[in-house]
């Protein structure tokens, strides 16, 4: 029973998690491109621009509203389900949750409202200033979630007491070893998913009927963003890689499938790990290539999964399977992301004809890509987190002595709700932002109002 109670609650936490991050990844990268649509406005006083942010603001707020919602469901969490967490390391976790509270959501609150109903109410710079505000609060929040979460996989700057863990600095627990990798990593994902998810929904708009400036700008601002943004995103998925393995090194071998430590090792890229038989099944690799990635030496050392049996047969490595395929379902999301962004800003540029020159089949492409970003984050998401199992926090406490002592049943029941309830809100968010779609390229406003544009200031750079 104990068992299917830690099994059950570990599901639970993945399924409110996994739900939750989807709005910050939009959200995070989403208000600074509400930025940058308001001051190309500002500079050029063309009415395109502000077309494009009055849509997205809508998807801004929507996906804003929905973070919220289903972060606090989340909170409720490491009470209910993981009360040995906050126990342990609460001196740590707590005041890093309190500094998102401070430093971020009174921000986002405070200023969201001017962003979405006063343009025509404040000052232009008062409104461009409230867009900033919120734009670096959903940065903030990610910041001190990112720390926390950064501090569990590699914690530093504590020291337990009676079992307790007590900050000791503060700065290296903030500035631990992974988080500038991870955080980095994190924002770039945030900004990608947002790039296909503009091109996405601008393809449909633009397919559909919906041929207006503001549609054309969105989208080919969105294509050259994610064509710039993913090489950067995989040189930084390398620093991060490298600094896994350095901290982290089962997780490493369990993404990489290998069993035994050894040198010139191969990049295994198909394979079905056999966890009982402690060998891959049908394996498929490069000679030597993860050697190459993982040390830049042809003949580094890797370390392989059976270093982390103890001789009492204990194992201290994450499964595998769930770690090996969702690695491999991020990077081929990333590549895909890689290929598409490419070839559309290729037909952009080389065509001469902007979005004109983009064909019917590479924008249903666009289409389809739409959402891309979540898979690609969800996997790397799941790969990080699955990955550092057994441990909650690495080489602290494991994930068996936090979870809550309530029957099996009980958790079972709230996992079927919450999954209910999530299928329902996942399809209306997806049906609501398509719905905004059609109706705004059949010309009809509804929704956030924003008041009609006014004129652009005498101070507006003449257009480019």
């Amino acid at each position: 029973m104990e068992l299917e109670t830690l099994l059950l609650s570990r599901i639970q936490f993945a399924a409110n998690i996994s739900f939750h991050i989807l709005f910050p990844t939009i959200t995070i990268a989403l208000g600074w491109v509400l930025l940058f649509f308001k001051l190309r406005y500002n500079r050029t006083g063309e009415e395109r621009w502000m077309e494009a942010y009055r849509f997205w603001v809508k998807i801004f707020a929507l996906s804003f509203a929905m973070g919220v919602v289903s972060g606090i469901t989340m909170s409720f969490q490491f009470g209910t389900n993981w009360p040995g967490f906050m126990e342990k390391v609460g001196n740590i976790a707590g005041p890093l949750l309190a500094y998102e509270i401070m430093t971020a959501f009174f921000l986002e609150a405070v200023f969201l409202g001017i962003m979405l109903f006063g343009f025509s109410r404040v000052p232009n710079w008062v409104h461009t200033l409230a867009t900033f505000l919120v734009a670096f609060g959903t940065m903030m929040s990610a910041f001190w979630i990112i720390v926390l979460n950064s501090w569990m996989h590699t914690p530093q700057g504590f020291e337990m007491i009676d079992g307790v863990a007590h900050a000791t600095d503060w700065s290296a627990i903030i500035f631990n070893p992974s988080m500038p990798y991870r955080f980095t990593h994190m924002v770039l994902a945030s900004f990608l998913t947002v790039s296909f998810l503009i091109a996405g929904v601008s393809a449909f708009r633009w397919l559909i009927g919906g041929r207006t400036e503001g549609v054309r700008v969105a989208m080919k601002s969105a294509i050259i963003a994610a064509a710039l943004l993913i090489p950067v995103q995989i040189l930084v998925g390398d620093f991060h890689g490298l600094n896994t393995k350095e901290y982290q090194p089962a997780k490493v071998a369990a993404m990489e499938g290998n069993w035994e430590t050894g040198t010139g090792v191969p990049l295994i890229l198909f394979a079905i790990p056999d966890e009982e038989a402690r060998e891959n099944k049908f394996e498929i690799g490069i000679p030597k290539l993860a050697s190459f990635i993982l040390t830049h030496d042809w003949n580094g050392e890797v370390q392989g999964l059976n270093d982390f049996v103890t001789e009492d047969g204990d194992v201290l490595h994450p499964r595998v399977s769930p770690v090996f395929w969702s690695f491999r379902v991020m990077v081929g999301s990333g590549l895909l992301m890689l290929l598409v962004s490419w070839t559309a800003t290729y037909m952009i540029l080389r065509r001469k004809r902007g979005i004109e020159g983009l064909p019917k089949p590479m924008l249903y492409g666009l289409v389809g890509m739409s959402f891309s970003g979540w898979l690609a984050t969800l996997a790397g998401w799941y790969t990080t987190e699955i990955g550092r199992q057994p441990w909650l926090v690495q080489g602290v406490m494991t994930t068996k002595e936090a979870v809550a002592d309530v029957p099996a049943p009980l958790v079972l029941g709230t996992l079927i709700a919450y999954l209910a309830v999530y299928a329902a809100l996942l399809a209306a968010y997806i049906f609501v932002i398509f719905y905004l779609a059609r109706k705004t390229a059949r010309g009809e406003e509804i929704g956030t109002r924003i008041a009609p544009t006014p004129a652009p200031s005498p101070n507006a750079m003449p257009a480019e």
